[in-house]
């Protein structure tokens, strides 16, 4: 096995390390069926039937094929138990960020109908709990609320405690549900797309919703070389910022995520030139796509990096896109191949020979993954390619 990437301009913080993560979404109930199902560019939306969508715009999502409430507990449960069964162990000292937008949204639905569940899987203290009670963790965590950023945030707070010495272990969970409540929400904002979403598309009309989960555990080099952990990759940089320009659109010159990339650089010591492959968060609706173009061109100029969005086989799975987008980071350092952005056929101005809708060459040891949000959060992960089989 080869060595992981060592970064020396990293300077006096702390290496950190992501030694384990696992995920579930609609396309796969573990990465690695993910992973396949995404280089073969094949996608998970399709019709929803898990409630009635004849008076919505849209009728399609990428929700996960199986997934049941038990009993009184929402859906958020049963997802949360098949994520944990996939990774681990996790150290009991470790401390715990988890990242939602609306934690267990269905059973509010159902108290509104006057159906008897437990209430408090709607709060989302309860996905820490949970998790912390699930791995016998010595903390209680804390959860992470910031729209379609969430997972992202969650990440690079983990991070930083780390490089700051102020921690040596960190699991981060996220998760997020394809309910009524969310997609009647969506389509009131008339974001949905009547058609699986077009990342980057000139043809793109809106985006699509999914569902998943991610986890990942983020460690010190010291403590992972301790307990003999493999370096699936390194976090070297984190930035956030908010544009402050609309509630639900993202500024249109980019300025919000352009910094956020900027803080990311200057945590891990890299330039533009040194970024190899691009993770953006591309949810195919027709200013967020543009933004992030305008973004990228703000920043990297003439060098071409190659970009991929995953929604358009997943879909937006809101509060876990960015961590689900960590780990699929992680893999195309380690594969050196970037997966396809399915649903992309004709190029918005700005995308061309850049995104593919097939799969790309990664040459180089650093990605860059970005994420925004509803009321103008944005945020950013640079990752260093680690050791994956």
């Amino acid at each position: 096995m080869e060595p992981a990437i060592c970064n020396p301009r990293i300077g006096t913080q702390k290496q950190i390390w992501i030694t384990d993560f696992a995920t579930v979404t609609a396309l796969g109930n573990n990465f690695q069926e993910l992973w396949q199902r995404l280089l073969a560019g094949q996608t998970a939306i399709k019709t929803v039937t898990r409630f009635p969508v004849d008076n919505y715009n849209a009728h399609i999502a990428a929700c996960i094929e199986g997934l049941e409430p038990s009993g009184e507990r929402s859906m958020v449960q049963a997802l949360l138990n098949q994520l944990c069964n996939g990774v681990g162990p996790v150290p009991p000292d470790s401390l715990l960020i988890t990242a939602t937008t609306k934690a267990g949204i269905d059973n509010f639905e159902k108290l509104r109908r006057g159906i008897r569940v437990d209430s408090q899987d709607v709060l989302p203290s309860r996905i820490p709990d949970m998790i912390s009670e699930k791995f016998g963790l010595a903390g209680e965590g804390i959860n992470i609320t910031a729209a379609c950023a969430s997972s992202t945030i969650a990440v690079g707070r983990g991070a930083a405690l780390i490089a700051s010495g102020r921690a040596e272990t960190v699991l981060v969970c996220c998760v997020d549900l394809v309910t009524e409540f969310i997609f009647s929400g969506f389509s009131c904002l008339q974001a949905l797309s009547p058609v699986p979403c077009q990342p980057f598309d000139r043809e793109r009309r809106g985006l699509t919703l999914g569902e998943g989960a991610a986890a990942l555990l983020l460690m010190s080099a010291e403590r992972a070389r301790h307990e003999n952990r493999s370096c699936l990759g390194r976090i070297l940089g984190w930035g956030v910022a908010n544009d402050a320009a609309h509630i639900t659109a993202p500024a249109r010159d980019g300025r919000g995520l352009i910094q956020a990339i900027y803080q990311a650089f200057k945590t891990a010591g890299l330039k533009a030139e040194d970024i190899a492959a691009i993770s953006a968060h591309g949810t195919g609706t027709v200013h967020n796509d543009l933004m992030e173009l305008i973004a990228f061109r703000n920043v990297f100029g003439r060098h071409k990096v190659p970009i991929h969005s995953v929604k358009g086989a997943i879909g937006h799975t809101m509060g876990a896109a960015g961590g689900i987008e960590v780990a699929l980071g992680l893999k195309t350092l380690a594969a050196k191949v970037m997966p396809p952005t399915v649903g992309f056929c004709n190029p918005e101005k700005g995308a061309e020979g850049l995104v593919s809708p097939e799969p790309q060459e990664v040459v180089g040891d650093y990605l860059l993954t970005t994420n925004s949000g509803f009321g103008g959060v944005n945020a950013v992960i640079l990752l260093g390619r680690g050791n994956i089989d």
